[in-house]
């Protein structure tokens, strides 16, 4: 640790070294297993409130993520062994994914890594990963949607989760901040890298000094106002870096830093970055026009603005160009043909930000002649299609991971019924709070998987809910089904299956509505007796009609 000293008072705040792990490799496993203090390959477990991403994320205590940690890659001999010692001792029961840790002991999967971690529960434990067998041999069909990817898919969001701010940033120290600032003196750039360092890092690693905590406010607030000087000035029409205007534009239009909302400040300095042909200020410019940020609504600059961005290769405004084409959005006629090519060439340059072009891709060429929006120009490609969703799936976009999961759940894009797979793609999913995922895993727990996921009947309803209060009307009648059968040891109240029931009905659910107006001529509740389940291979019992979460 070190301490930062005050020009003036002397004040000290202690700066929390990051540690470097440049020469350790990322591994998963599903088996946990004791790590032995005295191996040279002890795992570093990241702690979770190490990172200002993880706190947004456990702002809700119902947050639930994989359960990765960064660990040594362990040699040949010693894989063996770890092996060995799993087949010796029993694998310890992972905690559950909601509730009390206690409440689900017994209930353990034999692959419970399609169980999902609350953070805190995870990381108060050091754990090894590897590799197992399993995943691997699971590759012998369609690798690019295996079991492997998904784990590697749910690795990659927590590893971009816990990365630092910006790769070249050194690690935080005195000295390393007094030589950036002697080396940002006349360099606009490197100033720009200083002031984002001290903001996006140095700020976030202080840490208040016990003896005279007030003060840790008053040096977080001077390193904090020095870096937003420089931004400033560089911001200025003197100086004019475009990379700083778009950060200053951005800090106006969240009210960041210490800086009130002005969506009109934003704008202009949106403005001025495209005038330089910054192409995420040109974007912004075109949002600002779209909806009247800062600006009076003006679809055909919108649209202006849009193509100039498109011309200067942003991701988003190809994504966004082939969206207003392909539906005839801000005044323009459709044009399915213009929105294919926008869609194959932001496609292109997909990655972890731009995703969305592969999955729309995916939806136009899965498209038959039978479907109402059909596009006569496209030749429908369902592998071409299930290789889009698997792309767009690695990259981390929930939605093309639930496509997955459907597909290997019912047998969809030519792919075979695999629970496992099925599980795995819900999995990422609904880490990330899709709701439709969180739906499919409720229906998952309700039946159970033999040999993959064991019947929970209270899992079923925790995770019904969480995706009924996101407002999915299937969810919400899958709520009220829940309650009405007595499904997760609930307890029935008639108002309350009522309220789910009408909930899922005024969101236009049928079923619902049937089940409604049953129990309104009823003077008690009306039992469901029909249970959903499956065939031996996993796929949903279309019999079952009493409900229809599956």
């Amino acid at each position: 640790m070190t301490t930062l000293p005050s020009n003036k008072d002397g004040y000290q705040a202690t700066v929390i070294e990051p540690q470097i792990t440049e020469d350790r490799y990322y591994t998963v496993n599903h088996h946990i297993l004791p790590v032995n203090s005295n191996n040279s390959n002890t795992s570093i477990s990241i702690s979770s409130s190490s990172s200002s991403s993880n706190n947004n994320l456990n702002s809700n205590n119902n947050y639930v993520s994989p359960s990765f940690a960064v660990s040594s890659y362990p040699s040949h001999q010693q894989q063996q062994q770890q092996q060995q010692q799993q087949q010796q001792q029993p694998l310890p029961p992972p905690p559950p994914p909601h509730g009390n840790p206690s409440s689900c002991a017994q209930n353990v999967s034999p692959y419970p890594t399609y169980q999902l971690f609350r953070e805190n529960d995870f990381y108060e434990q050091q754990q090894a990963y590897m590799m197992p067998e399993s995943v691997l041999e699971d590759q012998d069909y369609l690798p690019d949607s295996s079991l492997q990817m998904a784990l590697l898919a749910g690795k990659r969001r927590f590893d971009r989760l816990h990365a630092p701010a910006d790769p070249e940033f050194p690690p935080v120290t005195v000295e390393n901040i007094n030589k950036l600032r002697e080396e940002s003196t006349t360099d606009p750039r490197r100033q720009f890298f200083f002031a984002r360092y001290l903001l996006l890092d140095a700020i976030k690693r202080l840490k208040p000094n016990p003896q005279d905590p007030q003060r840790f406010q008053q040096l977080k607030d001077s390193l904090t106002g020095e870096a937003m000087k420089i931004i400033k000035k560089l911001a200025s029409h003197k100086m004019s870096l475009p990379e700083a205007q778009f950060f200053l534009a951005n800090c106006y239009g969240g009210g960041l830093y210490g800086l009130k909302p002005d969506p009109e400040k934003a704008f202009a300095l949106y403005l001025q970055g495209s005038k330089q042909s910054h192409p995420e200020c040109t974007y912004r410019a075109a949002v600002c026009y779209e909806l009247g940020l800062g600006t009076r609504r003006d679809h055909r600059y919108a649209m202006q603005f849009y193509r100039k961005a498109a011309s200067l290769s942003d991701p988003s405004a190809m994504y966004k160009i082939g969206l207003i084409m392909l539906n005839g959005l801000l005044g323009q006629s459709k044009n399915p043909r213009e929105a294919v090519s926008w869609f194959l060439k932001a496609s292109q340059i997909a990655d972890e930000d731009h995703p969305q072009p592969l999955h729309e891709l995916a939806l136009i060429y899965e498209k038959t002649e039978d479907d109402p929006d059909y596009i006569p120009s496209v030749i429908p490609d369902i592998n071409y299609a299930r290789q889009l969703f698997s792309q767009a799936a690695q990259l981390g976009y929930a939605p093309s991971q639930f496509r997955l999961g459907l597909a290997y759940e019912n047998g969809k894009l030519q792919c075979p019924i695999d629970p496992r797979r099925s599980i795995a793609w819900y999995s990422r999913a609904a880490e990330q709070g899709d709701a439709n995922a969180e739906l499919a895993l409720s229906a998952w727990y309700l039946t159970g998987a033999e040999g993959i996921l064991q019947q929970n009947d209270q899992e079923a309803f925790l995770w019904a809910k969480r995706a009924a209060e996101k407002g999915l009307p299937k969810a919400e009648y899958a709520v009220g089904y829940y309650l009405e059968t007595g499904v997760g040891n609930t307890t029935r109240n008639l108002d309350e299956i009522k309220m789910w029931y009408k909930k899922a009905a005024d969101h236009g659910d049928t079923k619902a509505k049937q089940r409604l107006q049953a129990l309104m001529e009823s003077a008690s509740t009306v039992t469901v007796k029909r249970r959903p389940t499956r065939d031996k291979n996993g796929r949903p019992n279309t019999k079952d009609s009493d409900c229809r979460i599956m």
